[in-house]
């Protein structure tokens, strides 16, 4: 997620336990370089999809308490309007409303979040979605983006993007999920390797746990010419310049 926060289901290790950062790897510099250019493209989808106002009550699901790395709460560091943003995790952030005036945040237990229907006008979600467990928790997670906001955005990493980045091992993660999941436990990448903490979907994948009301359009965005991540953005409402998607991002 944004904040590639581990949960606190049974079964999980505690973000104490493991670098989920990868801060200790050789090429975390890297990771930080391009997830930092993907997450200012983001911020310019965001913008330019939902074109929020001064008055837009806008909701980011999955924020962290670490300021150390420039990609991680980005949305706050450069959205003008912090006085209508709510942040909103199962991590404490209240530091968030320290460090950005203006921003109120609220903690949610990981199943379902603490606002009324409709109480914002856009929902936000950056790299958050393949980390709530499985399918069904998947499917949750969206219905619950969709319960609180007339509309919401929510990006996750494109499951056939080469290099998968929390481990940062190339091509592995294109084997059948079994196959890779075995294969990282014998690799000693054990927190990674349960559904339960990271679940990549494709668009093929991903179409099933869409809210089952109002309006999808699926994007994918690239990185070095390749598919790194899905965009969702989801409307009560079709608007209409809606199109039908193109063959090419079917896949």
């Amino acid at each position: 997620m944004d904040a590639e926060i581990p949960s606190d289901r049974p079964g999980s290790q505690r973000p104490e336990a493991i670098d989920y950062f990868n801060r200790r790897h050789v090429l975390h510099w890297l990771k930080v370089a391009v997830a930092l250019g993907a997450r200012r493209r983001m911020y310019e989808r965001v913008l330019g999809l939902a074109n929020p106002s001064r008055e837009s009550r806008v909701l980011d699901v999955g924020t962290t308490p670490d300021l150390t790395i420039p990609y991680n709460n980005f949305f706050e560091r450069w959205y003008p309007y912090p006085e209508h943003v709510t942040a909103c995790s199962i991590e404490d952030c209240s530091v968030l409303e320290t460090r950005f005036p203006g921003v109120t945040f609220r903690m949610t237990d990981g199943q379902y979040l603490p606002f009324r229907d409709r109480e914002f006008d856009l929902a936000l979600s950056f790299a958050v979605l393949e980390h709530v467990g499985g399918l069904d928790e998947q499917r949750r997670f969206l219905a619950e983006l969709a319960r609180v906001s007339r509309a919401f955005i929510a990006y996750t990493p494109y499951r056939y993007f080469p290099v998968e980045m929390h481990t940062l091992l190339p091509l592995t993660h294109w084997l059948p999920v079994r196959a890779y999941r075995a294969l990282w436990r014998r690799l000693g990448i054990r927190f990674w390797a349960e559904e339960s903490n990271l679940n990549l979907l494709s668009i093929r994948t991903l179409r099933p746990v869409l809210p089952a009301f109002g309006h999808a359009s699926i994007r994918l965005m690239r990185t070095f010419g390749w598919p790194s991540n899905i965009e969702v953005y989801w409307r009560r409402e079709r608007l209409v310049t809606d199109l039908p998607m193109p063959p090419s991002a079917r896949c």
